[in-house]
């Protein structure tokens, strides 16, 4: 598959180019036929509310201090992961390969089809359902998202959700805080530069 490269962003081999990277266990591969086809939006903040840290990072990894604040006793044993994060300042962080299956999505269903991980990409937002999420964050959502619709075929634009839309009544993520109209707006604008233009070339 070529590497697409747009406004700052090149996915080459599953992984995004200027993201740090910050390998998690806690993934397996896609079904043979699964491809991404789906893009789900959660949040996180380690402790809740909380930003900063590197407390998500640790935890993705297996790797989180449970004796480090009183709320980690009783998530540190859980084995999860995304693909992504974005941090409040926009910073992107890469667990997962996007051709990998992350464990993001739990029980999960969404146009009828059960085990949402097998056929999509989550990415997790640093923040929490009732705390405004940052520009910068909005704009890497929207880049990312337009790379990611360039790089797989089978994903398009309006197959973005959010986690509590494929969990319901077991996940609320990300909230009323998250503009969804916001966010679309910037992908449209992202998504009108052509492929030939100035700010994008593909690279075999």
């Amino acid at each position: 598959m070529k590497d697409v490269y747009r406004m700052g962003i090149m996915i080459r081999d599953g992984w995004i180019e200027s993201a740090e990277r910050c390998p998690s266990p806690n993934h397996n591969d896609r079904p043979e036929t699964a491809v991404p086809e789906l893009l789900v939006i959660h949040n996180i903040s380690l402790p809740p509310k909380r930003f900063g840290g590197g407390y998500i990072q640790q935890f993705f990894q297996n790797k989180l201090d449970q004796d480090a604040h009183p709320y980690f006793a009783g998530i540190a044993g859980l084995t999860v992961s995304a693909h992504l994060l974005i941090q409040r300042d926009g910073t992107l962080i890469q667990f997962v390969p996007f051709d990998k299956r992350a464990w993001h999505a739990g029980q999960s269903e969404y146009c009828g089809r059960t085990e949402c991980n097998d056929f999509s990409i989550g990415i997790e937002l640093e923040g929490a359902d009732d705390i405004p999420y940052t520009r910068q964050q909005y704009v890497s959502l929207a880049e990312v998202t337009a790379s990611l619709i360039r790089q797989y075929p089978e994903l398009n634009a309006d197959a973005l959700t959010g986690h509590s839309d494929i969990a319901p009544g077991r996940k609320t993520d990300p909230g009323d805080a998250f503009n969804w109209n916001y966010y679309r707006e910037l992908l449209n604008l992202e998504q009108r530069v052509q492929p030939d233009s100035a700010d994008q070339k593909e690279i075999t």
